[in-house]
């Protein structure tokens, strides 16, 4: 009798023994988890709130007198064409059928009488944010290049890039509107990032001043720019482009 024929261990596949060994555990009372992820992603998905969409407004500052010496942080204020292009802004803003949730501004004394003016008339209060200051991001116009330094150019770009980061997203929970005042080269730079055209090409905007430009953000991120130079809320003899020459009081240019 060949004794080795007889007492040859049998072979196991690995899946054979898995099995095996699954059902020891599970006969011992051992509970077998198969998938540990699942129910850590569900409780996060559940504990998340759900991004909605942000509507976003910028409206350019009134007309402001430009010859005023003083530095632009504590002079150059508004002309009385620009102070009542912002009243009108407040009362288009406050008629709106949603809510402004926030109105923020910044320091240039232009940009921030605009907005003390308009947040007046819908019963808000700006925030100052000094990244929305105006400054000259990098364009493809030559002449605009040549009288910037390559340093200024780009601590504006940064700027207004910190900017685009930190308005123009989702928001967390129930949809939101917000309120940028602003200036022409900031808004101009973030309307074209808004719909993928490169910055540098901002100067190939135009708007009047106390114009209004609106973006709205989906919780996909994507983005929509709806209005931009929007000035349904002021007639013809308040619209402006230009500041007042140095002898004028303030009326249409």
């Amino acid at each position: 009798m060949n004794v080795s024929a007889t007492t040859r261990t049998p072979a196991f596949s690995a899946a054979a023994v898995l099995v095996m060994l699954s059902a020891l555990a599970s006969s011992a009372g051992a509970a077998v988890v198969t998938s540990p992820a699942k129910p850590a992603s569900a409780a996060a998905s559940a504990a998340t709130p759900q991004a909605g969409t942000r509507t976003i407004y910028m409206l350019r500052h009134g007309q402001y007198d430009q010859h005023d010496p003083r530095d632009e942080a504590v002079g150059k204020g508004l002309t009385e064409l620009g102070r009542e292009q912002a009243r009108r802004a407040g009362v288009r803003f406050a008629a709106l059928p949603v809510k402004v949730n926030l109105l923020y501004a910044s320091p240039l004394t232009r940009a921030r009488e605009t907005a003390e003016i308009a947040a007046a008339v819908m019963g808000m209060k700006p925030v100052t944010e000094p990244d929305l200051a105006e400054c000259t991001p990098p364009t493809i116009r030559s002449d605009i290049m040549a009288g910037e330094t390559p340093g200024a150019l780009d601590s504006c770009r940064l700027q207004l890039e910190r900017d685009f980061e930190r308005f123009f997203r989702p928001t967390l929970g129930p949809d939101s509107t917000i309120l940028l005042v602003a200036h022409g080269n900031v808004i101009r730079y973030l309307a074209s990032r808004s719909i993928g055209l490169d910055p540098k090409l901002w100067l190939n905007l135009s708007f009047p001043h106390g114009s209004i430009a609106m973006v709205r953000v989906r919780p996909d991120r994507s983005m929509q720019l709806h209005e931009l130079g929007d000035i349904g809320h002021l007639p013809p003899e308040l619209v402006s482009y230009v500041n007042p020459p140095a002898d004028s009081t303030g009326t249409r240019h």
